[in-house]
């Protein structure tokens, strides 16, 4: 067996092109897979020289005409247009077929985003190809089974089939902070990502104040968000005092769940708490709350 350059190509079906003789007609396998190993039918009698040319390689090898022309397994690795091609003396012909990718092997899986706040509609999104043993992009139809885990809660399971070669979903980030694993699979080929799920906005913002030796003390209740997961250690926290002598502002990190500051004395006014764009309760300083 003899390996020709791609570069061979153009001139070997130039060649055969201008042949209007037919040494034997060739019958293309059904169903063919790449890496699998298929038969071409060849009628007639005699020595031909054959050519398999596809999209990785190019093959020629003398054969016997009417008798099946066994293609090797290592032959035909790449999936795509097949031709296939017999010539003996001035005769020749030809026959176009398709080679299908093998069975998947391994699969491209891209989640985005790595991390999110919980309780996000369609916030995480996962894409898959499938792949053969050769690299072969798999475009029939094959079911893909997306799984998004967190701790012990029950997974969010859904079924969807390729189309083109790929599959996509979109799934809610759950109620409950903490690593999502969000798995692909395809028979028994899967591909695992892991999503970091984060608290979200802090809800129900409260603080309490009261009097110290360098002026007001604030401090907040544990801040958590609205599903009931902690806020993180170093989200800023701003408290602000307004009183008839002016405004002041601390920014104070939570820290361990909570968020404290110390603001300048006042005889009476009104102290806020905000983290970001959410407000908590505010306190009227020397009149009550």
């Amino acid at each position: 067996m003899k390996k020709l350059t791609i570069a061979a190509l153009t001139v070997i079906a130039c060649l055969f092109a201008v042949s209007a003789a037919r040494a034997a007609e060739l019958t293309p396998p059904q169903g063919a897979r790449a890496g699998a190993g298929f038969i071409i039918g060849a009628s007639g009698s005699g020595q031909a020289t054959f050519y398999l040319i596809g999209p990785t390689s190019v093959v020629k090898r003398q054969v016997r005409l009417g008798r099946p022309i066994a293609i090797a397994p290592q032959e035909t690795q790449g999936a795509g247009r097949y031709l296939a091609i017999v010539h003996r003396g001035s005769e020749s012909n030809s026959v176009v077929f398709w080679v299908d990718a093998g069975k998947p092997d391994h699969i491209a899986f891209i989640a985005r985003p790595s991390r999110l706040p919980v309780a996000r509609t369609n916030g995480i999104s996962g894409v898959v190809y499938p792949f053969d043993k050769w690299h072969n992009l798999i475009v029939r139809p094959e079911q893909v089974k997306f799984q998004l885990a967190v701790g012990e809660a029950p997974p969010l399971i859904r079924t969807l089939t390729t189309s083109d070669g790929v599959a996509w979903t979109e799934m809610d980030s759950s109620r409950k902070a903490g690593p999502a694993q969000f798995t692909a699979s395809i028979g028994d080929v899967s591909e695992r990502r892991v999503v970091q799920q984060v608290a979200s906005d802090p809800c129900n913002l409260r603080m309490r104040a009261q009097r110290s030796k360098q002026g007001i003390e604030v401090v907040t209740d544990p801040i958590l968000d609205c599903t009931s997961n902690p806020v993180p250690d170093g989200t800023i926290v701003t408290f602000t005092a307004t009183s008839a002598q002016g405004r002041s502002s601390v920014d104070a990190r939570i820290k361990r769940g909570f968020a404290e500051a110390e603001l300048p004395p006042m005889q009476s006014g009104n102290i806020t708490v905000a983290s970001g764009v959410v407000m908590g309760n505010e306190i009227h300083w020397g009149g009550g709350e």
